[in-house]
């Protein structure tokens, strides 16, 4: 961790990295991230649209407005960008037409028949949810309590197999696994890779400057582009680790 402590920029995926699965963050991480602001620049990216920030992350923040400067946030795989000049303000959107978003819950909707999938009786929310720029598949609902979506699939193999028969049908688009339960579709393009570019125009930060740390670097995972750019990456288990990973940091 020697290299790392020298990072400018530390950038975090957001759902089982700093906070389980759309719960809020902790306390003891809001404290973790408001040390680590005082001395680098920070920035999130999640597969989670705004509003899910505000939920899970801002409102779990307990930072003074000055520090605030320093962070970044990436909502929807890095389809949009918020920075903070007194309040928090969108740079920019890259919107899904109308088309586009009826062929990906087409898609879905014959990928998920093909897969055998069977919705439960009473889901926690959507389970295709559009997000203007991000169209995301939850198997048990958005709102499913953290238990019921560990247990659904821990090993990502439902979802592989519902990644496989997406594929075939829209390979014009990004199609990336993330969270417990999700399956986030975009423009072809656009994804966490896509944010490193982002950051390094929108930010100043050069790739050998950041450090990226979060829990689906595996292939077909959502943070996997981030690999694929020569940053350098740390793979965390869930919010415990990348507690531990933080105080190394400080």
């Amino acid at each position: 961790m020697m290299g790392d402590s020298m990072k400018e920029l530390i950038i975090f995926d957001l759902d089982g990295t700093l906070a389980e699965s759309k719960m809020p963050m902790d306390s003891e991480m809001s404290g973790l991230l408001r040390d680590l602001l005082q001395t680098r620049k920070v920035a999130v990216i999640s597969g989670g649209a705004y509003p899910q920030f505000e939920s899970q992350f801002l409102k779990s923040l307990d930072c003074p407005a000055e520090l605030l400067k320093d962070l970044y946030l990436f909502p929807t795989c890095a389809t949009s960008f918020y920075r903070y000049a007194d309040g928090w303000g969108n740079v920019y959107k890259e919107e899904l037409s109308p088309g586009e978003r009826e062929r990906i819950k087409s898609a879905f909707s014959e990928a998920l028949s093909e897969t055998g999938f069977i919705p439960i009786s009473k889901p926690f929310g959507e389970i295709i949810e559009d997000r203007g720029t991000q169209i995301t598949f939850s198997a048990l609902g958005q709102k499913a309590p953290i238990e019921l979506k560990r247990e659904w699939d821990p090993d990502f193999s439902r979802r592989r197999r519902i990644k496989e028969a997406l594929d075939r049908r829209i390979p014009e688009f990004e199609i990336r696994m993330g969270g417990a339960t999700s399956i986030d579709i975009t423009r072809k393009g656009i994804d966490k890779a896509y944010a490193i570019i982002q950051i390094e125009k929108q930010i100043g930060v050069s790739k050998a400057d950041m450090l990226f740390i979060g829990d689906a670097l595996f292939e077909g995972g959502n943070d996997y582009p981030v690999k694929t750019t020569g940053v350098e990456c740390i793979s965390v288990s869930g919010p415990a680790q990348t507690k531990e990973v933080i105080r190394s940091l400080l």
